[in-house]
């Protein structure tokens, strides 16, 4: 036969069966067994997967941002140097343009002297021409000069 116990509390009668109180545990325990295994468990792993995911996020970031950081510092320092060999060129090619300007100027200039060489000894010839003209012309001149004299 079954014993069941009496309690009061506050008055009230409560009665304690044995086998109903081990079967409630029986369930329970085997509750807990069952949600360890289908929710427990499975929740705790998908935490864990989802801790290290953002860390490995947070690792690849971070060297994301290092390496990016690097990347633009390398790309300053190609900027840097184009400017630089583009001011190196440009001054060049501006030195070159003046050379190759003062060589022209100087050689107009020299076509220039040549010129005016030639015309200088043309004048002087068409000067000496015209002075022996007018010196074989002279005698008919004064004869000329003469008779208009003469006549007035």
């Amino acid at each position: 036969m079954v014993k069941f116990a009496h309690i009061f509390i506050g008055g009230l009668m409560l009665e304690l069966i044995p086998w109903l109180m081990l079967t409630t545990a029986v369930i329970f325990l085997g509750l807990i067994v069952y949600l360890n295994g289908t929710l427990y468990k499975p929740l705790l792993s998908f935490m864990d997967q989802r801790d290290r995911s953002i860390l490995a996020g947070q690792n690849e970031s971070e060297n994301l941002t290092s390496s990016s950081e690097e990347l633009l510092k390398q790309a300053d320092e190609l900027l840097n140097s184009a400017k630089q060999e583009a001011l190196t060129i440009r001054q060049s090619a501006i030195d070159s343009a003046k050379s190759h300007a003062e060589e022209l100027i100087g050689s107009k200039e020299a076509e220039l002297e040549k010129a005016y060489n030639e015309f200088l000894q043309k004048l002087e010839v068409e000067k000496d021409e015209v002075k022996s003209n007018l010196q074989s012309q002279l005698p008919l001149i004064k004869e000329s000069i003469k008779a208009k004299f003469a006549q007035l």
